[in-house]
């Protein structure tokens, strides 16, 4: 693959995508804006505004979602990172993200993308000055323990309705949200236990 194969990629996923909402829809167009007017807007060495991939893992009961302490934010946030050339898709490589940072087993056919967020980015970040990021879901089929990565410094699993400090303003909103459309989609997991769900590992 390519950086202009993972571009079109990107069109295609945001162009077939319906946003669940007004706000996301406009988040959604701008996407396609930029596309359009960068050919290098998913390679990190291309320009500073640019799109990267990630995603929620939440635990088979959608009462857990998988979060990682960003080294240079210094917030918990979900996995995700830049684009790499061997990515064969969007959501392939949101997929890498989540494995390199919570090693978690997740696999294509679980994934479903769910919230676009674009966000300014601090010094630290260097050369990079914003995010576009495309997030997909996966609810894990079993309970599954996290690993942290040199990447973090830390993961575990956290409720979806008490996250951890310091985090994104906007991430408990959409971890709710993205909950609500995922249980909206598969009713039966609404009704699933918790006690099935793996442990919280704050390690």
């Amino acid at each position: 693959m390519t950086f202009a194969d993972l571009q079109r990629d990107a069109h295609r996923v945001l162009s077939d995508w319906q946003a669940p909402d007004a706000a996301q829809e406009a988040v959604r167009r701008e996407y396609l804006d930029h596309l359009s007017a960068h050919a290098d807007a998913v390679s990190r060495d291309g320009v500073p505004h640019h799109l990267t991939s990630g995603g929620f893992v939440f635990d088979p009961t959608l009462e857990q979602v998988a979060l990682v302490l960003h080294t240079k934010a210094q917030l918990w946030l979900q996995p995700g990172g830049h684009f790499e050339q061997t990515d064969a898709t969007v959501v392939d490589a949101a997929l890498r993200e989540i494995r390199e940072e919570t090693g978690l087993p997740v696999r294509a056919e679980q994934a479903v993308v769910v919230d676009l967020h674009h966000h300014d980015l601090s010094a630290a970040f260097g050369r990079c000055r914003s995010h576009r990021d495309i997030r997909v879901a996966v609810v894990l089929d079993e309970p599954a323990e996290v690993v942290c990565s040199q990447e973090s410094d830390r993961a575990a699993w956290w409720p979806v309705d008490a996250l951890p400090s310091p985090t994104d303003p906007d991430l408990p909103a959409t971890v709710s949200r993205v909950r609500d459309q995922l249980r909206a989609a598969s009713p039966r997991r609404a009704g699933r236990p918790t006690e099935s769900a793996a442990a919280p590992n704050r390690s």
